[in-house]
């Protein structure tokens, strides 16, 4: 966490399930709690199947809970409407327009809120091609991109929204290992200066330790929290430290011990 610990609750979830409607089989998941504090960088870790991108859903209001209670600002969000628009969030797939430039791609937001000039927007989104590494790409279609590539337009896109909770769900996950190393290096870089708070789905563990303030293993029956006793800045070098290999091994031991991964 940058500046040391932030006491402002970005969001807070208690006791919150979710079931398919009038479905006989088991809730997805039910009794999860979690507070996430404004500048933090928290990652969720689970097995497939146990519900974290459906909680993703949830907090962007895409999904309507079953039960429990969710705070936004402190402020009660019953409504899944209360939240659309509200988080950042980006899934899976990059899900970039095909028929769209990058630019044009990246002024979707813009043209769903309209706050600012059109101007202004196209100044923005160029200024943080820039800082993504992506100058010169403007014009170009998503299928003339790499896979790296593809996912930098995406986050760019996400974070063009101007929303300062950001979800994204295993982003690196489908990238070669070099490409991800890569992307980790960036995104260090990047998320340090952004000043967003980001929920990050990943199954890799060196990944979640690498990035994150917090990890909360999630499993059908709640949440467990565990906490990232690491300094920043933080680099790739790190993954050789003795404290952080202790850290891996007491993760992946508490994920089993747990059957949530």
């Amino acid at each position: 966490m940058r500046g040391g610990i932030a006491h402002t609750s970005m969001i807070s979830i208690t006791n919150l399930s979710y079931s398919f409607n009038a479905s006989p089989q088991p809730p997805v998941f039910s009794g999860l709690s979690m507070e996430v504090r404004q500048g933090e960088f928290i990652s969720l870790v689970g097995a497939s199947g146990c519900g974290k991108s459906t909680l993703f859903k949830i907090i962007a209001g895409l999904l309507r809970h079953t039960g429990g209670a969710i705070k936004v600002n402190g402020r009660l969000s019953s409504e899944p409407s209360s939240r659309l628009g509200q988080v950042g969030y980006m899934p899976q797939q990059d899900l970039l327009l095909p028929w769209r430039t990058v630019l044009d791609n990246c002024l979707l937001p813009w043209e769903l809120k309209r706050s600012t000039g059109k101007a202004e927007a196209i100044l923005y989104v160029r200024e943080m091609l820039d800082r993504f590494g992506l100058e010169g790409t403007e014009r170009r279609y998503p299928q003339e991109l790499s896979g790296g590539m593809r996912q930098r337009v995406a986050m760019l896109r996400t974070l063009a929204a101007g929303n300062e909770l950001i979800l994204l769900d295993e982003p690196f996950g489908a990238l070669d290992a070099i490409t991800k190393r890569g992307l980790h290096r960036w995104l260090l870089e990047l998320w340090s200066s952004l000043e967003k708070t980001v929920l990050f789905i990943t199954h890799d563990l060196e990944e979640a330790l690498l990035l994150s303030d917090r990890i909360y293993l999630m499993s059908g029956g709640g949440m467990q929290e565990f906490k990232v006793d690491l300094p920043r800045p933080r680099h790739y070098r790190m993954n050789y430290d003795p404290r952080f290999v202790a850290l891996r091994e007491d993760l992946e031991r508490r994920l089993h011990e747990n059957h949530t991964y």
